[in-house]
């Protein structure tokens, strides 16, 4: 497995499982919620009910900057610590 490391722009080299297992320990470790499936569009039209049904926002044309376009589940980078002790993962969330 071909990781990029987080500081000093350099590439780490390790096997699949060791990587996979640092990505489930970082998980576990701060109680992330993992899911099969993307609640997004659940979550879009829950948010597009209640800002259409709303009686606050007043003019029409201010319910429309509420409102994302085109909603996605933000994508997770994984990188290796390479100046720490251990190696351990670190994630930056990608738009």
């Amino acid at each position: 497995m071909l990781a990029v490391a987080d500081k000093g722009n350099s590439i780490v080299i390790l096997p699949i499982q060791q990587y996979e297992t640092k990505i489930q320990n970082f998980l576990h470790e701060n109680n992330f919620q993992t899911s099969t499936t993307d609640p997004t569009k659940i979550f879009q039209t829950q948010i597009r009910k209640t800002i259409n049904y709303s009686t606050t926002l007043s003019p029409q044309e201010s319910k429309l900057k509420y409102i994302s376009l085109n909603p996605s589940a933000p994508t997770i980078k994984w990188l290796i610590k390479i100046h720490k002790t251990d190696q351990p993962i670190l994630h930056r969330k990608l738009a």
